[in-house]
């Protein structure tokens, strides 16, 4: 599994080193050191992948000799404590050939240092561990004067600025992150330190087998030790409590296998004996939950800390879902929709719709929006509404420039969740209870941090929109929180797509949405707006020359290009950068010491900023042109039409702005787009890609990438949505898949045992197969028979408290616990079978509880056969579809949208159901006829379910039901 580790140091004379014997050591070479003449001999040394001097631009050849270079160094240097060089070291991921972690080490060097005007002595080693894995890692020697075609001059200060090593540290882990997902491995490294991470274990240096060969060398060894202490500290803290591995691994993903598991103690342990102690107190640790199997088969587990976070996220929103306190009026709502109006915004009945659900006087409302539905239009109606009664609107959101787009779209004030929390934890900003809180692009935000806004909200009294598209770009942190609460509390959906100008565009966002990629593509490809190439570098010349004559023409600034890694990027703007200079249509270049290097900018250029800063008014991802520009100061004219100017050694977090990453477009509106595919995009990166233009849209590939366009459609089709704890559930209730809770349930029940009410889905009960004899033993069925009476009892007696308004007792919830454990203690997994049973049919509970058990037993066997049997289960899952499906339909008939989009949602998380019984999903391939979809061999039946459902309910907005 791939580690983060990333340290700098210094070589120095003050602790009796030698710049010479060190690059001979890491070269694997012999060297002679002119200064002391003496020779290093270390030709002997093992594990040395590759190794080359690589020099900036200006530099004197000669110095391609590691001999001559480190000479030089050592004679550019009186001072007995000199500081000679630096050294970066770095892990490389194991998942990656030889071959590509050459390729890796060599691009990062070269953007990192090279270019920035240090020598770089890079030295790749592929030493193998005592447990026969692979340990890679990188070496690189720096030079710390500036170098002339004459040699070296003054030493630059700036390279030693301890805010440039946490940038490489950040960059790496980037660079890295980006080459596993182009490779669709799906591991992942974190550049913070542990403590950043919320961790509370030390961090640790990686140490390698060549390096402890070495023990008996001074600091090496000093270095050994030092690893092996903290390791063996880690491994004591891990043995003493186990969560704090745990809630480690669950920092940036909700669940977890055994093999991440070992992997993460490997790395905090020392030895296998520690090794052993520590993953066996995992595994056996209370704090340990078992969420039974994913579906690729493989078991999944999670921290009882996550579960209580989700838990706690459930308890905050059910609680705001619940309350009814912010109230806007017809009137105020009237005004706001006629001022919007009057400023020739009409909204679509959508929209309405939406406008209305989020100025309702509940706590909590949920938008879920396709790519340009006209969300923020809609919001800026509503803050005048919220504003009119007289509430105090806030804005957030995960990115700088999401929040810029919330703001620049509806006016309403907005930042960063993050500075929000920031202020909160330092006692300023709190929220009030006449506070509207509006989180914008909701589903970027993970468990935790959601879960600490809903608490802070609910706690203050204050009122949340959540608002965003799971299909988009993912979490960063662990979980689909957004996804998970729209499941649970629904809301409003907006589908009709407006920032597209033609109605087949319109048509193709949708197609994205739901997860049909290739048909967008398709579309797309009719109108000659996909273009292959033989090779990428083919695509990027092809790219920029449409992206030129385009800017020639009626487009201007108008347009982006857009494409995946940082490394493309930068490619991508030196290129269009070059076509702007060669068309003279930019003025005199000034040099800029930006923060990822030295850059030339001029008026006319493009310009991206880097960072969020207040006193400016940029965010990260903000977008401009520049105005005038010197050494020292620049001038801006942002895209959304204000005038920035700073000064470039305040501010110097900018880049050129010709291209941006697709992360950086979220949320980002143009006239065109122009996307270079790249093998590291999924579905979500496309949908957003390919959604962010009003007028066209230009995707180009290479076929060095992708072999045809069929492999280009599977590639941007891959799904990589984040899981929840939650959904793991292995028997969970047919209600709970359809987001009841337990204590809704049992509610249910009560409220149907009298009444003897029809559900709308009492029309598609499995039909029951003959079932095999109940146990013969007369004691042990009597003793079944009492313990269904008692369990049904108290069941119902919970139920009529909570129906009531009263506190369940501890008596009552004794009474059900007991009679659960007596079941079970009669046949494994009785009471889950019982509880299924009454969950489907309620009114066996008054039955049961009244002594005629017989129907009750029969039930519970069944649901036994069900679960334990895929076929049975097979069989349920089309009976549940098809009564859901006619559910729905009847409902859309009759016009009750809102109950249709209820049980859309419950169709939606059982097919999503599915991804985690890989049996079932084999056996309901032969039966897509009765489920009503034309499966495609590369799709799965869940996909295809929940692409199914999607056309349909366009279909019914199309056709106004």
């Amino acid at each position: 599994m791939a580690i983060f580790h990333f340290s700098a140091k210094v070589i120095g004379r003050s602790s009796g080193r030698s710049a010479v014997a060190a690059a001979a050591y890491r070269a694997g070479e012999q060297l002679h050191d002119e200064r002391i003449d003496r020779t290093h001999d270390f030709t002997n040394k093992a594990g040395v992948l590759h190794s080359e001097v690589m020099l900036p631009k200006g530099a004197p050849e000669a110095f391609a000799d590691r001999a001559t270079l480190w000479n030089a160094v050592e004679a550019a240097e009186k001072r007995k404590d000199a500081q000679l060089a630096r050294e970066v070291e770095f892990a490389l991921p194991r998942e990656l050939s030889k071959k590509d972690n050459i390729k890796l080490a060599r691009e990062f060097v070269k953007a990192e240092f090279v270019e920035k005007g240090m020598i770089a002595d890079l030295n790749v080693h592929w030493d193998i561990g005592e447990d026969g894995k692979a340990k890679p890692h990188a070496h690189v020697m720096l030079t710390m004067r500036e170098v002339t075609r004459n040699g070296f001059g003054a030493k630059v200060r700036d390279w030693n600025k301890t805010s440039l090593i946490e940038q490489w540290r950040e960059r790496w882990a980037d660079h890295v992150n980006r080459a596993l997902a182009e490779r669709d491995i799906d591991t992942r490294i974190d550049h913070r330190s542990l403590e950043a991470q919320g961790i509370a274990l030390e961090p640790q240096d990686k140490i390698g087998p060549a390096a402890s060969r070495i023990c008996g060398r001074g600091l090496e060894a000093e270095r050994i030790e030092e690893h092996r202490a903290i390791a063996q500290r880690n491994g004591d803290r891990i043995i003493a409590n186990p969560a704090l591995a745990l809630d480690a691994i669950t920092h940036q993903q909700a669940t977890f296998t055994r093999r991440e598991l070992a992997a993460f103690i490997h790395r905090h342990s020392d030895g296998k004996e520690q090794f052993d102690a520590a993953y066996n107190a995992a595994r056996a640790s209370p704090d340990l939950i078992s969420l039974g199997k994913d579906g690729r088969g493989q078991d999944r587990f999670t921290s009882r800390a996550m579960i209580e976070t989700e838990l706690r996220l459930h308890r905050a929103a059910d609680t705001m879902a619940q309350r009814t306190k912010h109230c806007v009026s017809d009137v105020q709502r009237n005004a706001a929709l006629a001022s919007a109006a009057k400023r020739g915004l009409v909204l679509s009945g959508e929209q309405k719709s939406a406008f209305e659900h989020v100025t309702n006087t509940k706590e909590l409302a949920i938008v879920v929006g396709y790519a340009g539905t006209g969300k923020s239009a809609m919001l800026g109606v509503a803050r005048e509404a919220w504003e009119s009664a007289g509430y105090t609107v806030r804005g957030a959101a995960l990115s700088g420039i999401a929040a810029e787009g919330l703001e620049n779209g509806s006016g309403i004030a907005s930042r960063t969740i993050a500075s929000l929390e920031h202020q909160w934890g330092k006692g300023r900003e709190q929220l009030t209870a006449n506070d509207l809180l509006v989180i914008d692009e909701a589903g970027m935000v993970g468990t935790r941090q959601m879960e600490r806004v809903l608490s802070h909200a609910a706690k203050a009294g204050a009122k949340v929109v959540l608002v965003g598209d799971q299909q988009q770009l993912q979490a960063i942190e662990a979980g689909a929180a957004f996804r998970a609460i729209h499941e649970r509390h629904g809301g409003i959906e907006i589908s009709e797509v407006r920032r597209q100008l033609s109605a087949w565009q319109q048509d193709a966002t949708r197609q994205l949405a739901t997860g049909r990629t290739g048909e967008a593509i398709q579309t797309y490809e009719e109108r000659g707006m996909v273009h292959a190439a033989d090779t990428r570098e083919a695509a990027r010349a092809a790219l920029i020359e449409r992206w030129e004559q385009e800017r020639q023409g009626s487009f201007g600034d108008g347009q982006i290009i857009l494409t995946h890694t940082n490394d493309e990027v930068r490619e991508l703007n030196t290129i269009a950068r070059g076509k702007m200079r060669a068309e003279s249509a930019l003025g005199a270049d000034a040099t800029i010491k930006a923060a990822r290097g030295e850059r030339q900018f001029a008026p006319g250029d493009r310009i991206l900023f880097l960072r969020n800063e207040r006193g400016l008014g940029v965010k990260n991802g903000t977008l401009g042109t520049v105005a005038k520009t010197g050494a020292q100061r620049m001038e801006v004219r942002t895209d959304d039409g204000r005038e920035v100017a700073f000064d470039t050694k305040d501010y110097a977090h900018i880049d050129h702005g010709y291209a941006a990453t697709i992360h950086k477009a979220q949320g980002m509106t143009v006239d065109r787009a122009h996307v270079l595919a790249t093998p590291g995009m999924d579905s979500h990166s496309a949908y957003v890609a390919l959604s962010r233009h009003r007028e066209g849209l230009a995707l180009h590939y290479g076929r060095d990438d992708f072999a045809d366009q069929s492999k280009l459609v599977r590639t941007l089709s891959r799904e990589r949505g984040k899981d929840m704890a939650g959904d793991y559930k292995p028997e969970q209730a047919f209600a709970e898949l359809r987001g009841i809770s337990f204590r809704e349930r049992v509610m249910e029940m009560v409220r149907q045992v009298p009444q003897k009410a029809k559900s709308i889905f009492g029309n598609f009960r499995p039909q029951a197969r003959q079932l095999e004899p109940l146990p013969a033993q007369a004691n042990t069925q009597n003793e079944q028979r009492r313990a269904i009476e008692r369990y049904a009892r108290a069941l119902g007696d919970i139920g009529t408290m909570q129906t009531q308004g009263l506190p369940v007792l501890p008596h009552q919830k004794d009474a059900l616990d007991k009679a659960g454990k007596v079941l079970d203690a009669i046949r494994p997994l009785a009471a889950t079978d019982l509880a299924k049973a009454l969950d489907r049919r309620p009114k066996l509970i008054a039955e049961a509880a009244g002594g005629r058990t017989q129907e009750t037993m029969r039930a519970m066997q069944n649901e036994a056969a069900v679960r334990t049997d895929p076929a049975l289960r097979s069989e349920r899952f089309v009976s549940d579809w098809q009564g859901l499906s006619a559910a729905r339909k009847q409902l859309e008939q009759q016009g009750d949208r809102a109950g249709a989009a209820r049980v859309s949602a419950k169709l939606t998380e059982l097919a999503k159901g599915l991804e985690r019984d890989p049996q079932v999903e084999g056996l309901l391939r032969g039966k897509t006829r009765e489920l009503g979809i034309d499966l495609k061999p590369e799709r799965s039946i869940a996909n295809e379910l929940t692409a199914t459902l999607a056309r349909e309910r366009t279909r019914a907005f199309d056709m106004g039901i």
